[in-house]
């Protein structure tokens, strides 16, 4: 059983949020926190719930201690949900593949976890924005940049990074690519089979297999267990592109947006490949991570 304490904040003078968690799971203590500019109370203590949830590994039986009538109502109780419909959609979505029991706690309880959750909640929601310089404009936290390069050793030879002691979580990513070519040679590709096959399902497939080989392609890439791979497409008809986005999930120590780009990038240089003979300027364009979650860094949306 793993307990979750929750709490979030809202500052209307500096008009920012926080929210902490502390998750605890046979004896050992967890934290995670955030703070968040442009917000509301509500939208911080879903957070914190989301943000606790994604620290804890698929099919794990879990309690979700909070003082929010409004989250507990709404979880437990189906209440409405007029507003944040957006991060509504993100818990359900991660409390799907575990079993979440919600439980509505008093905000002056003595608990020391719920009152840890609450100083972190309250502490950044009332300090200045020095404390987080890493936010964007939409509130979501970006990654943390290390001060050296992680896979550098003092010596200056290349090291994987040791994530031994790290947790397992959730891992979750999401990159996109863009094929653009000349509107015939997206005709052919809408029509059906090039002249080396079926060129979608054959890049598909590739894309696939490529995630799956990641580590052996990038030297100091972690091997992850894989869940689930999607490489999914849209046809851009005015623009005569592929839209490639690729989806991979995870349960493992470290994030799987290598596997992500890696399946993204294959895929493109299949759909190339396979529509090369028709067409010499088929360009690859805009690799590029669209989100990932899990971990310390919690949910990080850049699109």
């Amino acid at each position: 059983m793993i307990e979750i304490y929750t709490d979030g904040a809202y500052n209307p003078v500096l008009g920012q949020g926080g929210w902490g968690a502390v998750i605890v799971e046979s004896g050992q203590k967890r934290v995670s926190s955030g703070m968040v500019k442009k917000t509301t109370s509500n939208r911080m203590e879903i957070t914190a719930a989301l943000e606790g949830i994604l620290h804890t590994p698929q099919g794990a039986e879990v309690v979700v201690y909070t003082d929010s009538q409004y989250l507990f109502g709404c979880m437990a109780k189906g209440w409405q949900r007029r507003a944040n419909r957006d991060l509504w959609e993100q818990l359900d979505e991660v409390v799907s593949p575990r079993r979440v029991r919600w439980e509505w706690i008093d905000r002056n309880t003595r608990n020391p976890f719920h009152k840890e959750a609450h100083t972190l909640a309250t502490n950044l929601a009332t300090e200045g924005e020095s404390l987080e310089p890493g936010l964007s404009e939409k509130g979501y936290q970006k990654a943390a940049v290390a001060g050296e390069l992680t896979h550098i050793d003092a010596s200056g030879r290349p090291r994987m990074v040791d994530v031994t002691d790290k947790p397992d979580t959730h891992r979750e990513a999401v990159a996109k690519g863009r094929v653009r070519m000349k509107a015939s040679t997206f005709s052919l590709l809408k029509k059906g089979p090039m002249p080396k096959g079926d060129v979608l399902t054959v890049a598909q497939l590739a894309g696939i297999m490529a995630a799956k080989q990641t580590p052996n392609l990038i030297p100091l890439c972690h091997p992850v267990p894989i869940g689930d791979i999607k490489v999914e497409y849209s046809l851009d008809e005015e623009n005569s592109a592929v839209e490639i986005t690729t989806t991979v999930k995870g349960l493992g120590k470290t994030g799987v947006e290598m596997e992500a780009f890696t399946a993204t990038a294959i895929a493109a240089l299949t759909i190339y490949d396979m529509c090369k003979a028709v067409d010499r300027g088929i360009q690859i364009e805009n690799i590029r991570l669209i989100r990932k979650s899990g971990g310390k860094s919690g949910i990080i949306k850049l699109e």
